[in-house]
């Protein structure tokens, strides 16, 4: 099916910067509460949010086989469960309606007050009800640094890593969207040079840059699905902040990995741009050696130029830019993650998230954690306020955007935004 949505020559009659994350060739997805304190499914056009169960209900997608509570519920579970086909024909009739000689809803004033509001006047929502979580580890350079740090220089990678998209199952119900705060962790850690452990808050909380794809319902228990058609499944793609306690971590993780270091927080951006948006961004992934086994081979392997950067602000407002990465350079690609994943006969869901583990580039400005570009604090991050990081202090926000260009248009995903407050205290009785 053609997807006349990402024709980029395509303009809007709404009003919408050159800088936007949100052209008229984006259209992702979310669910968001309105000034009437209604909770909607919607997309977004510049600075603009887009009501579709009010289009719906007005009949701007007839024709199109949807139920009449597919955009009025206050999660995307269903509509993504609607498959490929469907997420197609709705992003190019909204393109259809937006575009700027359709006149229909452009000059329908009545229309337009129901069914667009100014950002100002909504508050994003999580987007979908996350049934599961899996988080990968599938940045080479990620790996190869944390390897180096812990274990052996000269033998950083662990013998699996090159062969399989390692993963482990992570806990859904701590994934906030932005601008949902989070407390420092307590738990149990093992000071340096002491044989039994102490309890107490994290001293070494730190950020993890990454993305994170939604999935479809996918197979039937027992059935795995092929590498190759792997991303017809995948809806789209959020910024994702997997927030860890590397303190934590290193006392809890052997022998059966992340546990309490990792569950947390994880901070996702709230609106989901589909992988028909990024079709033009598609570039060639990075090669593999050794060649992965017969089910993770593709055909045609690819990755997707996605900019992106992590930012730490203060409590005095400043903010200072201290990564910038690209996902292009993950070593294994979400179409074998998720024919990995399933290749057991693990049954995926509509809903599901799969983080890609943290994204670091080659070059030390662009490491995706605070362990790997303070070098596990043996070199302090300097921000444009004149203080130094280690890692993540109170009342510190982290701020991770992304976006793509090229000649023609750019597709972005706005930010993720969360502050880390000091431990949680709780309320005394009486």
């Amino acid at each position: 099916m053609p997807i006349y949505a990402n024709d980029p020559s395509r303009r809007t009659w709404l009003s919408v910067s050159e800088e936007s994350d949100f052209p008229i060739q984006n259209i992702p997805f979310g669910v968001f509460l309105t000034r009437d304190d209604i909770i909607t499914i919607g997309t977004r056009i510049g600075d603009y949010a887009i009501d579709l169960g009010a289009l719906h209900q007005l009949g701007y997608f007839k024709d199109i086989p949807l139920t009449d509570d597919i955009f009025l519920q206050d999660t995307l579970n269903d509509f993504i469960s609607d498959g490929q086909k469907t997420w197609r024909l709705v992003r190019n009739r909204i393109s259809e309606i937006f575009e700027k000689s359709n006149e229909t809803l452009k000059n329908n004033e009545d229309h337009k007050t129901v069914v667009l509001f100014s950002m100002d006047e909504i508050e994003m929502q999580l987007p979908v009800l996350i049934g599961d979580y899996t988080d990968f580890y599938s940045s080479k350079e990620h790996a190869t640094n944390v390897g180096t740090m812990f274990r052996d220089p000269d033998n950083a990678l662990l013998p699996n890593w090159l062969h399989i998209p390692v993963g482990y199952h992570g806990r859904s119900s701590t994934i906030i969207p932005s601008g949902t705060p989070i407390h420092r962790p307590m738990g149990q850690t093992l000071p340096k040079g002491a044989d039994t452990p102490v309890f107490g808050p994290s001293r070494l909380v730190d950020f993890e840059l990454e993305m994170a794809f939604i999935t479809t319902d996918t197979n039937v228990l027992g059935e795995p699905i092929s590498v190759d058609e792997a991303e017809e499944y995948i809806f789209g793609m959020v910024l994702f902040n997997d927030w860890s306690a590397r303190d934590i971590q290193k006392w809890e993780y052997v022998p059966l990995g992340p546990f309490l270091a990792k569950n947390f927080a994880s901070s996702v951006s709230p609106w989901i741009v589909t992988l028909d948006a990024l079709q033009p961004f598609q570039v060639k992934s990075t090669e593999q050696e050794p060649k992965p086994l017969p089910y993770l081979q593709q055909k045609e392997r690819h990755s997707y130029d996605i900019n992106l950067q992590v930012a730490i602000g203060t409590e005095n407002g400043n903010e200072t830019t201290i990564s910038k990465s690209n996902f292009k350079y993950m070593y294994w690609t979400m179409a074998q993650q998720l024919a990995h994943h399933t290749v057991n006969g693990c049954k995926v869901n509509s809903g599901d998230m799969m983080g890609s583990g943290t994204i670091s580039g080659p070059t030390p400005d662009s490491y995706g954690s605070m362990l790997e570009l303070s070098w596990q604090g043996t070199k302090p991050v300097k921000l444009n306020d004149g203080t130094e990081r280690k890692f993540i202090q109170d009342n510190d926000t982290v701020i991770m955007k992304g976006y793509c260009a090229n000649n023609d248009v750019r597709i972005g995903f706005g930010e993720v935004r969360t502050t880390l407050l000091p431990p949680f205290e709780a309320k005394k009785k009486g």
